[in-house]
């Protein structure tokens, strides 16, 4: 279970934002819980007395009378010395980033907040905190067989059957459709829809053409469809960017 919490004090962002987180965390089939503030006092006294959170949305302006979001922060790393939770500033205000830095921001969001931009900051979150180690799962005959997410370079799908190439060389076949194994396992991870016939782990693509991709496991590459270029050139692009962000 991941907890979250929301301190903003613009009722409306906090309900938007929240809004958002659910259908995020659905989507991706991640257990949560959300909690929302709006006060940054009220937020750092739910602290003081015990509560957890695993990952903070923490705007940085609030009202005059109130404590700003920066010293929200210093008071939970450095007063309760919890270097733990990860936190994400949030700010109409770009210019805050040197302020920021000693508080080890996990990210930093601008507002109005995109929807887009939150996605990239879960999915790098989930990776980082190793809630993304996950299992793919399939089943030949009656036994279940279970196989680490990262250790799939490919999968194939070939007269009714799915191939599952590991990363080992080992190959498995079982029944399936390549559409429900897309989107009920792997469409949250790292991989590529680039055909009827293939799904493939961005980690084992060596390179990426107009048409084509080549595996580093294989010589032959692999055919994107043109119905997929664009999707697929996309969805590439965007790995890649989060990669060189994270």
């Amino acid at each position: 279970m991941t907890m979250i919490t929301i301190c903003d004090d613009d009722r409306t962002v906090s309900a938007e934002l929240e809004r958002t987180l659910i259908d995020i965390f659905d989507k991706l089939s991640v257990e949560h819980e959300i909690e929302v503030f709006f006060a940054g006092e009220d937020l750092y006294k739910a602290i003081e007395s015990g509560s957890h959170y695993d990952l903070i949305f923490l705007d940085i302006e609030f009202a005059q009378n109130e404590i700003n979001g920066v010293e929200v922060g210093r008071l939970i790393r450095d007063v309760r010395n919890n270097h733990m939770v990860s936190i994400v500033y949030m700010s109409r205000v770009k210019s805050y980033a040197l302020e920021l830095f000693d508080l080890q921001p996990f990210n930093f969001l601008v507002k109005p907040l995109k929807h887009e931009k939150i996605e990239e900051v879960i999915r790098k979150y989930l990776k980082v905190s190793g809630l993304w180690s996950a299992n793919f799962t399939y089943r030949i005959g009656h036994d279940v067989f279970k196989v680490q997410i990262k250790d799939i370079i490919l999968i194939e799908s070939l007269d009714k059957k799915l191939i599952l190439h590991h990363a080992d060389g080992r190959k498995d076949e079982f029944y399936g459709s390549i559409k429900a194994v897309y989107h009920e396992q792997l469409k949250q991870f790292n991989f590529l829809f680039i055909h009827t016939s293939y799904i493939v782990n961005y980690d084992y693509i060596s390179a990426f053409k107009v048409n084509q991709i080549f595996l580093s496991d294989r010589v032959t590459p692999l055919p994107i469809s043109k119905h997929r270029k664009d999707e697929v050139r996309q969805r590439y692009y965007e790995i890649m960017k989060s990669r060189r962000e994270g």
